[in-house]
């Protein structure tokens, strides 16, 4: 196995220990050895083209778009399944799927608050049928996609629903 592919096998075990991982690119290049941080970005694009990963960006405009992705999510939740054979985190599993079936027709970014904005304009909190309104409570068109609920009401939408995008 060559030092690349090591190198990839060893940064996709570290990302799916702690997916969604807001990457620290200083502490990723030491954990592999990487002198170059453009040799980690071109590794987590490697991933992400491979679709075993999917880079979510921060919202921004222009030329204030960030070079490096403010969070990292496993490209699909049998990934998580497939690499974490113990109980894989419910939390990020639920985000991750989110993320997966929006992003197929969506512009999907990560906001200031909430875990997504959809087409710039939509906030979405994801979580169990507890999640409170707290974190976006004051967000205009925000709302919460919820796991464990049947049916939505007021900005609470069936976390299941989002199955039907594509």
């Amino acid at each position: 196995m060559s030092v690349f592919q090591q190198a990839l096998k060893k940064l996709l075990a570290i990302l799916s220990e702690s997916v969604p991982f807001t990457p620290n690119l200083t502490e990723l290049r030491s954990e592999l050895f990487i002198a170059d941080h453009r040799t980690l970005l071109n590794y987590l694009h490697a991933l992400e083209k491979a679709e075993l990963l999917a880079t979510l960006d921060r919202y921004a405009k222009g030329m204030k778009k960030l070079h490096k992705p403010s969070k990292v999510y496993l490209n699909n939740t049998n990934l998580a399944h497939c690499l974490h054979q113990d109980k894989p985190n419910q939390g990020n599993i639920r985000e991750t799927f989110f993320y997966n079936q929006v992003r197929q027709m969506h512009s999907v970014n990560f906001p200031d608050k909430g875990d997504f904005m959809v087409d710039s304009r939509y906030i979405f909190e994801i979580g169990g049928k507890n999640k409170s309104n707290t974190q976006i409570k004051e967000v205009p068109d925000s709302f919460r996609a919820i796991d464990g609920i049947e049916t939505g009401f007021g900005n609470k939408i069936p976390l299941w629903l989002f199955g039907f995008l594509y």
